[in-house]
């Protein structure tokens, strides 16, 4: 097999895995690294700041109205809070569209979905190693990246992560040192 062709079969191949969902185990807490800050703002144009979440289970999605992995995923994402948000479940949806709100806002008020959204840019995706859509990332209630998915999420996969992540509590200011 030439090079260029075996090049083309593993672009191929790379391009099914990420669009069928690349995802990973919850990591053990040891293993966790802090999820990067932000303060972004939201559809009400209000100040939204993940570290206002620590404490509870964060999943943080990544998402584009362009994107129809994003368009399966976010009704998903609906659900888990509204089942879960009594528990500790928060969702943030972060809309990685170039065109901002003028997109954003005729879409959420076409497809409700219930759950904070805030817009990102280039120095998000940078932060957070976003180089395709939809990325969805589990934060545990002490802000460490438990688990991240690439590609569409498997319901029933996620929805596991989450429960163990609910059942975890946070650390103390003292158990951390």
């Amino acid at each position: 097999m030439n090079a260029a062709r075996l090049v083309a079969v593993a672009a191929l191949g790379l391009v099914v895995l990420l669009s069928s969902g690349i995802s990973a185990e919850v990591a053990k807490p040891r293993y966790r690294k802090p999820a990067p800050g932000f303060t972004l703002v939201d559809t009400r144009q209000a100040p939204l700041t993940l570290s206002d979440f620590k404490g509870k289970v964060v999943v943080l999605n990544f998402w584009a109205t362009w994107s129809a992995g994003s368009k399966v995923e976010m009704p998903w994402f609906a659900e888990f809070e509204n089942r879960y948000r009594t528990n500790g479940l928060a969702v943030v949806g972060v809309s990685m569209d170039d065109e901002g709100w003028a997109i954003v806002t005729p879409y959420l008020e076409a497809h409700p979905i219930g759950y904070p959204v805030v817009l990102g840019g280039h120095d998000i995706a940078e932060r957070f190693g976003i180089i395709s859509l939809p990325v969805t990332l589990l934060i545990d209630r002490n802000g460490k990246i438990a688990a991240r998915h690439y590609g569409v999420v498997e319901k029933a996969n996620l929805e596991n992560e989450i429960r163990k992540l609910l059942k975890e509590r946070a650390k103390t200011p003292k158990e951390k040192k």
